[in-house]
């Protein structure tokens, strides 16, 4: 039986509906937003990368790697996805898959890779991602490292960016979370979804 999954947090984008700069740095309740991702994550994984570009020392108060995307100019979130295959490829061989989250997502189900992995093998499928109240995140998901080849071919050989066109060309399974009392895939990209954040941890605490 292969080892846990390697867990991805994504913070190597560009924040730009947040003023620019480290989104996931920024405070909600007296934290970073990724100390919040980290935690709900790392009690479901073997391991943690955070996948960031630029100097790595920002985020060395939480001790975990620091990978980089592999294709220059900021490529999407499927750059990242490479980023944590090759990492767990190299550090992880036994792991067998990545599971990537966002690092503005502060309230990831404590159930999230058990249902993917779950999810998947019910489907038959080759990949899982979430969907909450009926909407898809493709990028909160379950992905084989044994399809590293094919997708670095993609990113670097046909120039695909968008999550969808690349997961088309394999069987996708789709895992619905309930939608409340708090959507789990909920996610501060601006100043007011922060806010926002804090009134529903205020709530739920």
């Amino acid at each position: 039986m292969s080892a846990r999954p390697v867990g991805v947090v994504l913070a190597g984008g560009l924040a730009r509906r947040m003023g620019g700069g480290d989104k996931c740095l920024l405070a909600l309740a007296g934290r970073p937003l990724l100390a919040h991702v980290l935690e709900r994550l790392a009690p479901q994984v073997g391991s943690i990368v955070i996948n960031a570009n630029g100097d790595p020392a920002r985020f060395a108060a939480f001790g975990r790697p620091v990978v980089a995307d592999p294709v220059t100019g900021f490529a999407g979130p499927l750059a990242g996805v490479l980023a944590g295959m090759e990492w767990a490829a190299g550090h992880a061989p036994d792991a067998g898959d990545i599971v990537t989250v966002p690092g503005d997502g502060p309230f990831l189900p404590d159930d999230l890779v058990a249902r993917l992995v779950a999810g998947r093998a019910g489907a038959g499928a080759d990949l899982a991602c979430v969907s909450s109240g009926g909407q898809p995140y493709p990028v909160i998901g379950l992905w084989p490292v044994r399809l590293m080849a094919d997708l670095r071919h993609a990113l670097l050989g046909e120039g695909i960016r968008k999550v969808d066109r690349w997961t088309a060309r394999f069987r996708l399974a789709q895992v619905e979370f309930p939608a409340s009392p708090v959507d789990p895939f909920f996610n501060a990209n601006t100043p007011d979804e922060l806010a926002e954040a804090e009134r529903i941890l205020a709530r739920t605490a």
